[in-house]
């Protein structure tokens, strides 16, 4: 926490080489909630740029009371949320509503599987089965099941980026594993999925 803070203090204070290394260090954060959110290729360089603009803007604002990557994720968030408003691409849809049921631990599975050398490529086919299902999921569903699964963030961290209460992140969560799981089922056999 003492080196971000001291981080903050020389971009503050005009080191640029100060900034590069913040962009460095949160590009992947950052690349993760647009590139989940936005599915227009040529906006998402731009978003990113625009993320960072707006950190480098706001910075000297940082209240330092939470972590820099939860500010910096809820940056990079909202300004995700007002360019799908902008385009009026839906956020939620009806599907993504169905009534929640046990079920849904196929992704944790999945990513955790390893058991040997002799299951390299068929484990790198589900996760490619994975990441285009996890790609038809809603916005907020990708986002949520990214940021728990590839980043390892907390519920209180995710929440505190979408400014969501916990409570809606784990919904969140458990809907979108719920619909990962379904879609997975449906576009492939429960055998090429269990390779």
């Amino acid at each position: 926490m003492q080196a971000e803070l001291e981080q903050i203090d020389r971009v503050l204070s005009g080191d640029n080489s100060a900034f590069r290394e913040l962009i460095e260090q949160y590009q992947a954060l950052v690349c993760h909630v647009i590139y989940r959110m936005v599915t227009n290729e040529a906006d998402r360089e731009e978003l990113c740029q625009d993320v960072f603009m707006k950190v480098y803007q706001n910075l000297a604002g940082f209240r330092r009371n939470s972590r820099l990557s939860t500010w910096i994720g809820r940056i990079a968030y909202n300004t995700a949320i007002n360019y799908l408003r902008k385009k009026k691409l839906p956020l939620l849809d009806d599907f993504a509503r169905q009534q929640d049921d046990a079920g849904g631990s196929l992704f944790e599975r999945v990513e955790s599987e390893a058991d040997g050398p002799e299951t390299v490529l068929s484990e790198s086919e589900v996760r490619s089965m994975l990441h285009e299902a996890i790609h038809q999921l809603t916005p907020q569903y990708r986002v949520v099941v990214t940021l728990y699964h590839l980043d390892g963030l907390s519920y209180r961290e995710i929440g505190d980026i979408m400014d969501l209460p916990e409570g809606t992140v784990k919904s969140y969560l458990f809907r979108g594993r719920k619909l990962l799981k379904e879609t997975l089922l449906a576009q492939h056999s429960h055998e090429e999925l269990l390779k």
